[in-house]
C-alpha cells in the first residue's frame, strides 16, 4: 500500500465497504475512512431483499436494478462467504404479503396486477391458503401475495463479512470521521480527518449515507441531495416452545402503514419500520414501539408472548426520487455512491460491481445508467462524458 491509495472511501456502512472491497479485488490500492465501519444503517435494516414486493407505483425503472442485484446476490454471498470465512444468514424463504381488511385486500389486489404487467412472479392465494402456509397468522387475513423470489440476509452479519473481507483484501481503514474535502484546481484530491490528518487518494468516493450531504468541503453545485429518512425497528427472541413462528417473512399494509415481520434462523424475529421524515433524530419513542407492536399483533396475534429484546432507530438515505446515486459527481475525482433509501442491503452486490468497474477505468454499466447524480442537474464534468 503506497502512501496515496488509488481509492479512497469515505464512509464504512454496506455500501463504503462493498465499494472498497470490488476496488482492493480489482487491484486498487484502498483506503476507506469511517470511526466505526460495519455501522450505519446495516445494524438497524431487516434485510429483506423484496425486489418484487418493493415495488411502489412510479418506480419501474429502479425495480430493474433491484432485480439485477437480486439475481447476483446468490453468486455476491458464495464469494463473500469464502473471502470472509463468516455466515451471512442469506435464507431463500420467501414472502407473504397479505391483506387484513377490504380496503387492503383491493390495494394488494393493484399491486398484484402492478406486477403482473412488469412481468414478476407472484401469485395469489385465498385467506385459508395463507394462514396454511402460516399458521400464526390472524384468522381475519382476506388473501395474499405469495412471492418465493423474495429472500432475505441478516445485514448485521454482512457488514461484518465485509470488514473481514476488506482487511483480507487489504483495505487499509482510517478508523476516524472524514470533516472535510479537499479539493485541488477543480479536483478531488482525497480528504482532511477530524484528527487533521491528510489522507489523499486518486479517486474519492462518497458513501457517506445519510451523511453523504453534510460533508464539509464539498462544492454546493455537486452535494448530493441525500436527506435522511428515520426508521423504527424492534427485535423479538423466538423461544423453542413458540418454533417454528414463522417460516418466511411476512407484510401487511395496516391502516396505511406498511409492518413486516422476518424471521430469522437463529430465533430472532425483526419487526418494522416506521418511516418518518423528522431530520436526525434517532429516538426510539413509545409511539413508534407502540404502532410497529400493534400493527404487528393484528397481523400475527402470537407475537405479544414473546419477549422484546431490542428497540433501535436508524436513518436511511433517502434521494428526490427514492433510488440511488451512482457514479461520478461532477466534480473531477469524486465519485458518489449513495441514497439508495430503504433498497441498500439489496442494492449491495450490483453497487459493489458498478463502483469497482468505473474505479478501475472502465465505462459506466448499463443497469447504472439511469442513476447517475447528473439526473438532478449536477454539471456533467469530462469525467462523466466519458463514461457515457
Amino acid at each position: 500500500m503506497s502512501n496515496t491509495p488509488d481509492v479512497l472511501v469515505v464512509g464504512g456502512g454496506i455500501i463504503g465497504l462493498v465499494t472498497a472491497w470490488r476496488a482492493a479485488r480489482r487491484g486498487l490500492a484502498t483506503a476507506l475512512v469511517d470511526p466505526a465501519p460495519g455501522g450505519g444503517a446495516a445494524q438497524v435494516a431487516a434485510g429483506m431483499l423484496a425486489a418484487v414486493t418493493e415495488l411502489h407505483y412510479g418506480e419501474e425503472t429502479l425495480l430493474a436494478l433491484n432485480l439485477e442485484s437480486a439475481r447476483r446476490y446468490p453468486g455476491f454471498v458464495a464469494e463473500l462467504t469464502e473471502a470472509s470465512g463468516r455466515d451471512l444468514g442469506y435464507r431463500r424463504c420467501g414472502t407473504l404479503a397479505v391483506a387484513l381488511d377490504a380496503d387492503d385486500r383491493a390495494h394488494l389486489r393493484e399491486l398484484h396486477a402492478l406486477q403482473q404487467r412488469c412481468g414478476l412472479d407472484a401469485q395469489w392465494l385465498p385467506g385459508r391458503e395463507c394462514r396454511r402456509l402460516e399458521p400464526m397468522l390472524a384468522p381475519g387475513v382476506r388473501g395474499g401475495l405469495r412471492v418465493d423470489g423474495d429472500h432475505q440476509i441478516d445485514p448485521r452479519r454482512l457488514a461484518a463479512a465485509l470488514v473481514t473481507a476488506c482487511e483480507r483484501a487489504g483495505v487499509v481503514f482510517h478508523r476516524v470521521r472524514a470533516e472535510r474535502l479537499d479539493v485541488v484546481r477543480d479536483r478531488a484530491v482525497g480528504v482532511t480527518a477530524a484528527d487533521g490528518t491528510a489522507l489523499t487518494a486518486g479517486q474519492v468516493v462518497l458513501a457517506g449515507g445519510s451523511l453523504s450531504g453534510r460533508l464539509a468541503g464539498v462544492p454546493r453545485e455537486v452535494v448530493p441531495p441525500v436527506r435522511p429518512v428515520k426508521g423504527q425497528v424492534l427485535r423479538l427472541a423466538v423461544p423453542e416452545r413458540h418454533a417454528p413462528f414463522l417460516s418466511r417473512t411476512v407484510r401487511a399494509v395496516v391502516r396505511g402503514g406498511q409492518v413486516y415481520l422476518v424471521p430469522r434462523e437463529n430465533g430472532e424475529l425483526v419487526v418494522g419500520a416506521t418511516s418518518e421524515e423528522l431530520g436526525w433524530d434517532t429516538t426510539v419513542t413509545a409511539g413508534g414501539v407502540y404502532e410497529l407492536l400493534r400493527d404487528a399483533h393484528e397481523l400475527v396475534p402470537g407475537i405479544t408472548e414473546l419477549p422484546l429484546t431490542e428497540t433501535r432507530a436508524g436513518l436511511r438515505p433517502g434521494s428526490p426520487d427514492n433510488a440511488p446515486l451512482l457514479g461520478p459527481s461532477g466534480l473531477d475525482g469524486l465519485l458518489l455512491a449513495t441514497g439508495h433509501h430503504r433498497n441498500g442491503v439489496l442494492l449491495t452486490p450490483v453497487t459493489g460491481d458498478v463502483m469497482g468497474q468505473l474505479l478501475a477505468g472502465g465505462p459506466l454499466p448499463e443497469e447504472a445508467r439511469p442513476f447517475t447524480p447528473g439526473r438532478f442537474g449536477a454539471p456533467r464534468t469530462q469525467q462523466l462524458e466519458q463514461t457515457a
